[in-house]
């Protein structure tokens, strides 16, 4: 009797005490999976059937049940990747769905029915370039859809920003084309918001 008395109110204690902690450790847990949603969420989509796959990209690819065949690469300046058995592939200037189907096709030589995968992993050959009195200068990861004004409004303006005097300079059939942005305009929703394409270079005097 002694000994279930003594053990009762440690038994008691050590319930109360993991309850407690579960309950502290809950919100924690819920927070880091939002965390990491959020950070998900935050990548950019990429439709495998429309994006033009360029130097310097990542691509990972996925052979079904060849691990040694699955792979994240980088797309060398030379447009090719360099894949095990295939030694060198085009990849610039293809569509995700475009190379996989590429790749099957080569793999078709080695493996029985292969099934391949191709995922963008980071678009580092869709950049635009921001210059001038910006808080953040220099090259630009442009996602799909980006106007002028998100680009504006992600580099940020020094205090020294002349707001009227924004242009964008493009390249085009070998000529350089510059586009003026009126600023205040698409501010109050008025102006063409401009959509920007690879290699577009945005300076704020």
């Amino acid at each position: 009797m002694v000994i279930g008395s003594t053990l009762k109110p440690l038994l008691l204690a050590s319930l109360i005490a993991g309850t407690c902690y579960a309950q502290a450790a809950s919100p924690q847990q819920s927070g880091n999976t939002a965390s990491s949603s959020s950070a998900t969420s935050q990548l950019p989509a990429v439709n495998n059937a429309t994006y033009v796959i360029g130097a310097e990209d990542a691509l990972h690819i996925s052979v079904w049940k060849e691990p040694d065949l699955t792979a994240t690469l980088p797309v060398r300046p030379d447009g090719q990747i360099s894949m095990p058995l295939l030694n060198d592939v085009q990849a610039a200037g293809l569509t995700p769905m475009q190379l996989a189907a590429s790749i099957t096709e080569k793999l078709k030589k080695y493996v029985t029915d292969p099934r391949v995968t191709v995922v963008v992993t980071a678009m580092n050959s869709q950049r635009i370039f921001m210059l001038g009195e910006v808080l953040h200068s220099g090259a630009m990861t442009l996602t799909p859809n980006m106007t002028v004004l998100q680009a504006l409004a992600t580099a940020g303006f020094t205090q020294f920003a002349n707001t009227k005097g924004i242009y964008i300079l493009r390249q085009e059939s070998g000529k350089q084309q510059k586009f003026p942005v009126n600023y205040k305009d698409l501010l109050k929703g008025n102006g063409q918001n401009i959509l920007l394409k690879p290699g577009d270079t945005i300076v704020v005097p």
